[in-house]
């Protein structure tokens, strides 16, 4: 009991530690489980569970292991039997439990679980969680049950993103079952959205989620369409049969004029929100979606953007807010109508994601809506054309987000927030120059601070989301010197 005292819940604790607080264990976890958070980085040498607190804490081989850790679930929060558990550095830098009782069985556990090969270390994890799996490979095979919505190809991109670099997607039906195999680029992001989405809820009540790995290690796609998606190979062709739709999807889509519940896409699994009543739609997007068909998302990647400020919009502000979300290939302005705007994103993926995080944002003044356009392309002006520079191509810009397929940066993708992730600072910038910077877009600034592990980067707090967005638009790839251009981003996190 004396010992526990010791071990009081830590609060803001100012710099790195290899010893990692855990918080909100349910009770009937396993030391093996509880290990298990830390296994895939790096040796754990130590761990204590204080009793009746729903709290330990589980010390690293290295504080470079603890910081990995960090990292890592700052993307994607840790779960135990399906609960969230919150983490943070502990303000202790070692654990001393010589004395505490039980120590013998816990000492015993991390050796046994230490001793493991690295490639058994997903094995250990998951054998708390009711079985080994097949193989401990990156392919998932996802069931959809109970679907009383439509469910696509698209929706369980932006939801199983999340946890990592989706490359492969195949949908296909069985028993009357939406199913689909999902292919990773690293099996521990498989596993860790494995153990968060089974057993989880599309909407409310219905669009059940069973996952489980599969027994493929890689998955082979021959057509880049509404059924299947390599991400890592643009160049596939889209096939001209499609298969006919499923009698329980087609009877669900029911009427044309159903409007169904709103998609909060991969924002829904931000931690710490978790899964509201067991739905991952966990937070509204402004207006409701309607699913137009059921096949997914309009196989269009233009967007037509209406209720602009034509005194203050222009393609390239445009071209950068809508980057967030998405490479931007081709902007227009409407001339006769220049409250109006065709902006075509990289593919109908970053489409869908554009408008589920920009429609009913403020922008100048107005709130912006966002929509798919009947156009299937932004045409440019003919030579002698009269335009006004109102269409821009930045098919080719190198201000692009999302370069790579699969490129981590789809993981970072937030709705508009008051507070900006900056990053890319050379060490000679002071928090006032980027304070007065800030500033000097009419932004009020709240709060800054660099990052404690990594001086390159800072959070900047402004007086709103619209002045972020504003502020967004006109510093991101500003010039800091020496050779440094500021790269500016939403933040789900707050100062």
């Amino acid at each position: 009991g004396n010992e526990k005292k010791k071990f009081k819940r830590d609060t803001s604790p100012c710099s790195p530690s290899r010893v990692i607080h855990l918080r909100q264990i349910p009770n009937d976890a396993t030391e093996e489980e509880i290990i298990s958070l830390g296994l895939p980085f790096g040796k754990v040498t130590n761990i204590l569970i204080l009793n009746g607190k729903s709290q330990a804490l589980l010390e690293m081989g290295s504080e470079e292991a603890a910081v990995t850790m960090m990292n890592y679930y700052d993307a994607a929060t840790p779960h135990l039997r399906s609960q969230p558990v919150y983490i943070q550095y502990s303000n202790h830098k070692m654990l001393k439990t010589d004395n505490v009782p039980n120590q013998a069985t816990t000492q015993a556990a991390l050796q046994a679980v230490n001793a493991m090969p690295s490639g058994s270390l997903l094995t250990s994890a998951l054998s708390a969680e009711g079985g080994l799996p097949p193989s401990q490979g990156s392919v998932l095979r996802i069931i959809v049950e109970n679907v009383f919505y439509p469910v696509t190809l698209d929706m369980l991109y932006q939801i199983f993103s999340k946890f990592g670099s989706v490359l492969k997607i195949v949908t296909f039906s069985k028993n009357n079952n939406f199913q689909a195999l999902l292919q990773y680029a690293d099996p521990l992001e498989a596993y860790y959205a494995k153990m968060t989405l089974d057993g989880q809820s599309i909407y409310v009540s219905c669009c059940t989620l069973r996952v489980d790995f599969s027994k493929l290690i890689n998955l082979k796609v021959k057509y880049n369409n509404d059924k299947s998606r390599d991400f890592t190979r643009l160049d596939l062709p889209s096939g001209d049969v499609q298969p006919p739709l499923e009698p329980s999807v087609s009877d669900a889509f029911g009427s044309e004029k159903m409007i169904f519940p709103p998609y909060a896409g991969a924002a829904a699994f931000a931690p710490p929100t978790g899964f509201a009543q067991g739905a991952v739609s966990t937070s509204t997007v402004p207006g409701q979606m309607t699913v137009p068909s059921v096949t997914g998302v309009p196989r269009n990647s233009v967007l037509l953007v209406s209720n602009l400020n034509p005194e203050a919009i222009t393609p390239y502000g445009l071209f950068i807010l809508f980057g967030v979300y998405g490479n931007v290939h081709r902007v227009k302005i409407m001339l006769k109508k220049k409250d109006n705007a065709l902006v075509q994103m990289a593919d109908a993926t970053q489409a869908q994601l554009a408008i589920t995080y920009l429609n009913g944002q403020r922008l100048y003044g107005k709130v912006l809506h966002a929509t798919f356009s009947k156009h299937q392309t932004v045409q440019l002006p003919r030579e002698g054309q009269e335009d006004q520079g109102l269409t821009k191509d930045y098919k080719h810009s190198p201000l692009h987000r999302f370069k790579r397929p699969g490129s981590k940066n789809f993981q970072n993708i937030f709705p508009p927030s008051a507070t900006l992730h900056l990053s890319n600072i050379p060490p000679s910038v002071t928090v006032d120059y980027l304070k007065n910077l800030f500033a000097s877009t009419g932004s009020t600034v709240k709060a800054f601070k660099f990052f404690l592990k990594d001086c390159r980067m800072a959070l900047i707090q402004l007086g709103s989301v619209e002045e972020a967005v504003h502020a967004l638009i006109e510093l991101h790839n500003h010039d800091l010197g020496e050779n440094h251009h500021l790269r500016v981003s939403f933040s789900k996190s707050t100062i």
